[in-house]
């Protein structure tokens, strides 16, 4: 299975002004480029080739393969990091399934919330925040640079990219905000919900 780059679902300018055109043009079109051209050429020739991409990421994370590890990893967290987005998102109305799930196993959206964001906002360098089923129950985490929750023994259902590629060009340095207007605005939580359904 080679990577492939899907288009984006939405125009360019969509997510404005919470993620500009500029933003997504550099981190679709050229970062996620990377990591499909890197993806492909790591493993050319390999039995990972015959895998599905969770496949890849698990095998890839226990064999320690670095180079799959981040570019298979990031080329998984991108495909649905894109996904995970929609214009007029976000929200505090969130679909009753995972609402009494995250009542139950976070303490409720407000504690999810700030906990998420604490999760990116700590994340040492590039990384990524998580929303993630892990044995039946949802967890909040933090994976470095190209790691996901697949590779750590759960499901994720929401991500968000702290790589700097991510928000310097609206953000600069203020992390913290960029992570609360995305959460506040973008989050596309039926995508979030049709994960759910599948784990």
């Amino acid at each position: 299975m080679s990577f492939t780059l899907p288009p984006l679902a939405y125009a360019y300018d969509a997510l404005a002004p919470y993620m500009s055109k500029e933003t997504l043009e550099f981190h679709h079109d050229k970062h996620h480029l990377a990591y499909v051209d890197n993806g492909n050429k790591a493993m050319a020739g390999t039995p990972y080739e015959s895998l599905s991409l969770e496949e890849l990421c698990k095998k890839a994370y226990a064999e320690k393969n670095a180079a799959l590890v981040n570019n298979g990893g990031q080329h998984f967290n991108h495909l649905h990091f894109w996904q995970w987005m929609k214009p007029r998102g976000g929200g505090k109305k969130l679909p009753a399934k995972l609402q009494a799930m995250v009542d139950k196993d976070l303490g409720g959206y407000d504690k999810m919330r700030a906990d998420f964001i604490n999760a990116g906002v700590t994340q040492f360098g590039s990384g990524w925040a998580w929303l993630a089923l892990k044995g039946g129950k949802l967890e909040v985490q933090k994976t470095a640079n190209g790691e996901n929750p697949l590779m750590h023994g759960a499901m994720p259902l929401l991500g968000c990219d702290v790589w700097e590629h991510s928000y310097y060009i609206d953000y600069r340095n203020a992390r913290p905000k960029y992570l609360e207007a995305w959460f506040d605005n973008l989050v596309n939580w039926e995508y979030v919900e049709s994960l759910l359904a599948k784990a």
